[in-house]
């Protein structure tokens, strides 16, 4: 049985009386667009009734829960590094700069950090890395869902009402088959990570356009 995030990392900082803040990123595996961070400080001993990890949830569940959680946070912050960031400074260091400025959004400033993952590089303020913390912390998994929303939001309204040919308001950029052959019948367009693009072949066999999904 699947367990739900809850707040007992964050009421070992409440019982003390200090903040805590969860941080989590969406669109680090994408082959378009940008990749979204967010950081979430909830109040001592709230309960959000449905929250869990993004990833588990229906998209119309997340859209129910986002005008939830960000009114229950006491704070909450959002960071975006677009493709153009990706491809220059790779994705693990453009993810580190989204979450970092998530960080700097909040205010009040919290006394420490949850992070999703196993990796963070290292912020003025004291963190814990915890893996599958989206699934396991609430802060963690309120910040996954305000980061995957905002992504989601953004590949509807702005990726696809530019470029509708490739379908991003129904894959969000990840490396579906349907955004495979659109590539693959169009090319990349600017939005499309081309360092990703020349990792994995979107078809044996269909030339030189090429995907990942990670």
């Amino acid at each position: 049985m699947k367990t739900r995030p809850t707040t007992e990392r964050e009421q070992l900082f409440w019982n003390i009386g200090s903040t805590v803040a969860g941080v989590d990123e969406a669109g680090r595996g994408c082959l378009a667009g940008p990749v979204v961070a967010a950081a979430a400080i909830l109040p001592p001993g709230i309960v959000i009734e449905g929250l869990n990890d993004s990833k588990v949830l229906s998209p119309k569940k997340r859209d129910e829960l986002f005008g939830h959680v960000v009114s229950s946070c006491v704070s909450y912050g959002i960071g975006m590094r677009d493709e153009r960031s990706i491809e220059q400074i790779n994705i693990l260091q453009a993810t580190m700069h989204a979450m970092h400025e998530a960080i700097d959004a909040l205010s009040p400033a919290p006394v420490h950090l949850l992070i999703d993952g196993n990796y963070f590089r290292g912020h003025h303020l004291p963190f814990t890395t915890v893996v599958n913390g989206d699934a396991l912390s609430a802060s963690i998994a309120a910040a996954s869902i305000i980061a995957k929303v905002t992504r989601d939001r953004w590949m509807i309204d702005i990726a696809d009402a530019r470029y509708p040919e490739y379908g991003f308001a129904r894959h969000k950029g990840y490396a579906t088959a349907e955004h495979r052959k659109a590539i693959a019948a169009y090319g990349p367009c600017e939005l499309h990570r081309q360092t990703f693009l020349s990792n994995f072949t979107l078809f044996p066999g269909s030339g030189p356009a090429n995907s990942t999904h990670v």
